[in-house]
């Protein structure tokens, strides 16, 4: 028996399908904006456009309860040549959806024609549709443009699709679920010269070196072992030469971690370690921190309120409640910090399609996962917005 009565598999895969095969980055997404705005239109809703520049909201209103509830999706491709060779992949160079978010867009837009087929709750639901998740910038855009004033939601959710779980599966927790995204650049500015008279000389590479080392002690010796965090150097980049010391070395990388408190403190620790060994070598520098993702903090409410409708509608042998949380990042986490919600996994399979990781070239979503996902949502909303439903 299908989990969704007025939405059939087939029209949600040949939505995704055709997403798939347009792909749009950042906040250009007018093509996919304007899809999506027209397919709620024909179901029914009330959809407003232009929020933090081109996401969208779709309202649907059944009842006089007062209660409500947001869900989102997000839109955006990625800048990724697709290497796969099926008839729906993408049509244009250097963009791909190879994170999935065709079919979470797709899936959501299932959600939203089968909610608004029947008479089935009790409120307003808002179907949230978002810009450039990838540079971790359109949620905050909508935010910023008023999104949870003008669509007074009381709690908010999200859902990711995740390769290499089971496909249909689904996981959750409460707490932290994705790190937080920094990112430091460190430019060390020395005295270069010729490679064989290395005493007239301030050598930023070996100073650099040392630096690479030192941070590797932020995380084992200034961060409490129960914590997790991460620091990884990921660029070393100098303009010396084969016979030449170079005169400037610039190091980038890339932090993870769960709460602001750790944030704070890495970014402390470094640019003391930073300081005080450029110093002891008589060398100049420069040092940037930026905090690109916040980490996804999922409200212990809205988690169970996830997890109830997860193991209802699937049963509790396919959905974890207490899943390990992950180091990846999700601009969804900007949503979180000023609204209660959940944040949520859903397998898209161990092999064939699913085995592929996200941000891969030959990625694809599962068109067999969209049913659930979809029915996922539906279930949600007819729980949290049922007759008896506080």
């Amino acid at each position: 028996m299908p989990l969704l009565q007025h939405t059939s598999k087939a029209q949600m895969s040949a939505w995704r399908q055709h997403l798939h095969q347009h792909p749009e980055t950042g906040f250009a997404v007018d093509d996919t904006a304007a899809f999506v705005a027209q397919k709620l239109t024909e179901f029914g809703l009330e959809v407003h456009t232009g929020i933090g520049k081109i996401g969208l909201v779709g309202v649907l209103r059944q009842g006089n309860s007062d209660n409500t509830i947001g869900l989102r999706a997000d839109m955006d491709a990625l800048a990724i040549q697709e290497l796969n060779d099926f008839s729906y992949k993408s049509q244009h160079d250097g963009r791909m959806h190879a994170c999935g978010h065709d079919g979470h867009t797709a899936m959501l837009l299932g959600a939203a024609q089968e909610l608004a087929a029947s008479e089935s709750f009790n409120g307003t639901a808002y179907f949230v549709f978002q810009p450039d998740e990838e540079h971790g910038a359109g949620a905050q855009a909508m935010i910023d443009d008023g999104l949870f004033e003008r669509f007074p939601m009381q709690a908010i959710y999200g859902m990711h699709n995740m390769p290499g779980m089971a496909a249909g599966h689904m996981a959750m927790n409460s707490g932290g679920v994705m790190a937080s995204e920094d990112n430091f650049k460190i430019v060390i500015n020395g005295r270069g010269g010729h490679a064989s008279q290395p005493h007239h000389h301030i050598d930023p590479l070996v100073i650099a070196a040392e630096i690479v080392l030192a941070l590797q002690t932020i995380v084992s010796r200034s961060i409490d072992p129960e914590q997790q965090a991460v620091v990884s150097v990921t660029e070393f980049v100098t303009d010396g030469a084969v016979n030449v010391i170079p005169s400037t070395v610039t190091i980038t990388g890339d932090c993870r971690s769960f709460s602001e408190a750790v944030q704070d403190l890495i970014e402390a620790r470094m640019q003391q370690l930073v300081a005080g060994i450029c110093q002891a070598h008589g060398a100049e520098h420069e040092f940037s921190y930026e905090r690109v993702f916040w980490a996804t903090i999922n409200s212990p409410k809205e988690t169970q309120a996830a997890g109830q409708a997860a193991v209802t509608l699937l049963g509790e042998g396919q959905v974890d409640l207490a899943c390990r949380p992950k180091t990846i990042s999700e601009d969804f986490a900007s949503m979180l910090r000023v609204k209660a919600g959940c944040y949520a996994f859903l397998g898209n399979g161990v092999d064939s399609v699913g085995g592929c990781m996200l941000h891969n070239p030959h990625y694809d979503f599962n068109d067999e996962i969209a049913e659930t996902g979809a029915a996922y949502w539906v279930a949600l909303v007819r729980q949290e917005l049922s007759n008896t439903a506080n």
